[in-house]
């Protein structure tokens, strides 16, 4: 009888420390940190071609964009910034979750399957309440056009990253790009829309609207009581270096929804240039706060019109080439699309092909 006893205290020794372990292990997973609701709604990793990359790993991160219907745009892109370094280049393609399986197979199946990438989803669902869905021109509405304003919720883990349109060709080394030297308190460089003599010329030539005056509607108060003076140059936020660290320090996705939803009630943005609603919060969120980019880095307007046109030594001379506007150079009419056809890599699939010009034979 006494063994009999002791075998029952040692037993309910036993269950009083199995008790103690489950209660201990359901605490610490109660007060585990977790991810924020909002960068839930931005949607998880896809697949990755690589293991998770951080700044320790000596690469230069990328963020580029890459719709099922321009997805031919953004190999182009990535094809022209692989093509012009030595150094390692690591890329982050945001794309919807119906393009993930083509996106991974446009690249396995071509020149690129040698780049070291991560595909990530983007959730739109993030956009409800911030973006109206009227538009001069439709195609800027689309929600991976808003992924610029959500980089730090992405699943990166970088201090420093370079952002790229679609609609963009590196001629230069993108390690040049990323060395910038951001001054303190700047969360992101931009190239101004007042740069550049070659860049006026052709301003002045298809009239196009380089201030505030061109995306900020002046006759509402919100926007008067921002004390910006409506002559003052604008940016172009297609090319861009972000220090992600400051950013997330000045929360400057949250200021840039805080305007995104005023416009949802208000339009305040004006209807001339804002277009795709992403060029006027980032105006007003880093109004005297960037860090000027060499303006070689991006030499834009190519896209606005049919008659668009630099001289051979300023597309020679130039690191970027952007296609802003509606005329791409993957459709008909272009200009200067043998400087983009030089990086086209065909789609295995078949679903994205240029459009050629008509034969007048």
């Amino acid at each position: 009888m006494a063994l009999l006893r002791k075998i029952n205290r040692v037993l309910l020794v036993l269950l009083v420390l199995m008790v103690f372990l489950l209660l201990h292990s359901s605490l610490l997973r109660a007060t585990r940190p977790k991810f924020s609701d909002h960068r839930k709604k931005l949607g998880g990793t896809a697949r990755a071609a690589a293991g998770p990359v951080s700044e320790e790993d000596n690469v230069i991160p990328v963020i580029i964009c890459a719709s099922e219907e321009r997805l031919g745009a953004a190999m182009t892109t990535i094809n022209s910034v692989y093509s012009n370094t030595d150094s390692t280049v690591f890329f982050y393609i945001v794309t919807l979750h119906d393009a993930v399986k083509l996106t991974r197979q446009y690249i396995k199946k071509t020149k690129l399957r040698d780049i070291k990438y991560k595909i990530l989803e983007f959730n739109p669902m993030v956009l409800q309440g911030k973006v109206k869905p009227n538009s001069s021109r439709p195609e800027l509405l689309h929600p991976l056009n808003f992924v610029r304003l959500y980089l730090p919720l992405l699943d990166i883990n970088h201090k420093r990253v370079i952002y790229l349109d679609d609609d963009v060709i590196v001629q230069g080394d993108i390690k040049d790009l990323f060395s910038i030297k951001l001054k303190p308190g700047h969360a992101a460089a931009f190239a101004t829309d007042c740069d550049l003599p070659s860049t006026h010329e052709v301003v002045r030539s298809i009239g196009m609207q380089t201030t505030y005056m061109g995306f900020l509607d002046y006759r509402k108060q919100e926007v008067r009581d921002l004390d910006i003076n409506p002559r003052e140059c604008s940016f172009n936020p297609g090319v861009f270096v972000a220090d992600v660290g400051e950013w997330k320090k000045q929360k400057i996705t949250k200021q840039l929804e805080k305007w995104m939803e005023m416009n949802f009630r208000k339009n305040i943005y004006s209807s001339a240039m804002a277009g795709g609603v992403v060029t006027p919060p980032m105006l007003i969120v880093f109004h005297d706060k960037y860090t000027t980019l060499d303006p070689l880095w991006h030499i834009r307007h190519l896209g606005w019109g049919p008659d668009v046109r630099y001289s051979d030594s300023v597309l020679q001379e130039a690191h970027l080439l952007h296609w802003n506007g509606r005329f791409k150079p993957w459709n008909n009419p272009g200009m200067h699309v043998d400087r983009w056809e030089k990086w086209f890599v065909p789609d295995p699939s078949g679903r994205f092909s240029l459009v050629q010009p008509e034969s007048n034979s």
